[in-house]
């Protein structure tokens, strides 16, 4: 097993991308600590684990309030002892519309939930892995980051910002055996937040979201959208020993949209 005794954080972890990192996690020995907003949903992620005999706890998590990440932490290594594995993956879309028409509280809520929030998880887990001299922490980011999307200036913001925490923090961390990377999905469209966009983008462009979809996906040199799995299959990968000389990435899994 790839992490075999290792202690997982997984935000975001009751739905898409983050449900099947936690899933894969798990099936690979690590114990996973799933933490979202929704209670309810992160307790049935944590019950499919243990349900398929792995360890899971769930604890409620919103990672833009500063409480909330430190109970989290503390949580965590009550239970666990310790977090060897750091996966920053919470957040929403937020609001679709052009830079102007966006209102500040608009505006602070995205970068809270995606950027604040993967800095205070990250300052917290630090100097416990500094002091065992190892752990891998990942940051969820996205295409957007990437590539300009007319109606999403927050989120493209946020995990745009988050590529910048990645890379600085792997420069402090790499002597210190800890490794920060990040992966970029693409269009994850089996998920809620991608299916509510698509909407969302439909009626702006006044088409179908069938239409909007099928046009979206002929700029993808695979031609089909990204799957949870894929994505969770790179960041076992990633946070695994067999990922041990790379740090301050951000990799790409969007089906050869993005090249660099």
């Amino acid at each position: 097993m790839l992490l075999a005794g290792k202690v997982a954080v997984i935000t975001g972890g009751g739905r898409g991308i983050g449900r099947a990192i936690a899933r894969k996690f798990a099936g690979e020995g690590a114990a996973a600590v799933v933490a979202a907003r929704t209670k309810s949903e992160i307790e049935t992620v944590a019950k499919e684990i243990r349900d398929a005999g792995g360890r899971a706890a769930a604890v409620p998590t919103d990672v833009a309030d500063e409480k909330h990440c430190e109970h989290l932490i503390r949580t965590c290594e009550a239970q666990f002892g310790r977090i060897d594995i750091l996966v920053n993956n919470a957040g929403d879309y937020g609001p679709v519309k052009p830079v102007e028409e966006i209102n500040p509280p608009e505006w602070d809520r995205v970068i809270a939930v995606h950027l604040r929030g993967a800095y205070l998880l990250t300052r917290l887990v630090l100097p416990g892995m500094y002091e065992r001299g190892s752990g891998t922490i990942l940051n969820i980011s996205s295409l957007s980051a990437k590539s300009a999307f007319p109606w999403g200036s927050p989120y493209a913001a946020a995990k745009a910002g988050m590529l910048g925490l990645t890379r600085v923090a792997a420069a402090e961390a790499a002597r210190k055996g800890v490794r920060v990377n990040a992966i970029c999905p693409g269009a994850v469209t089996e998920t809620k937040m991608s299916k509510d966009l698509g909407e969302t983008l439909a009626k702006r462009m006044g088409v179908t979201p069938e239409n909007q979809l099928a046009d979206f996906l002929k700029t993808v040199l695979q031609g089909r959208g990204q799957t949870a799995d894929d994505i969770a299959a790179a960041a076992l990968f990633l946070c695994s020993d067999h990922a041990s000389a790379i740090t301050g990435q951000a990799l790409n899994v969007d089906g050869g949209t993005a090249f660099y």
